[in-house]
């Protein structure tokens, strides 16, 4: 028996009985496969996006995840720093400064009982 196929086709794995195991005409093991991780949407639409970019990794060889990987890396890294500069609620009403705006004024006044 030899290790080759004929051109065109896949040669089957083989079991560990030495038997050759069914394989899909066509199929090819090193090719990339989806991983079908399933994504929750987390109701932000630019983490959303990012998250449904990891999706593209799927379809490529794993050479090709590196720039899929830092391209939703940046991303979330932008919608991260994007929270710290969005204008929050408005905060509770600073307080105000005793006596109206000037400084209290020290008596120097003494009683005498």
């Amino acid at each position: 028996m030899t290790d080759s196929a004929p051109e065109g086709l896949v040669a089957a794995p083989e079991t560990e009985a030495g038997e050759a195991a069914a394989v899909e005409p066509g199929y090819d093991a090193a090719a990339p496969a989806p991983l079908n991780v399933p994504r929750t949407p987390t109701g932000d639409a630019e983490v959303d996006a990012q998250l449904d970019r990891l999706a593209d990794a799927d379809h490529l060889a794993t050479d090709g995840h590196l720039e899929v990987y830092e391209d939703v890396h940046g991303g979330l890294r932008d919608a991260l720093t994007a929270l710290d500069t969005r204008p929050g609620p408005p905060g509770p009403p600073a307080p105000a400064p005793p006596h109206g705006n000037r400084p209290p004024v020290p008596s120097y006044h003494q009683s005498r009982s």
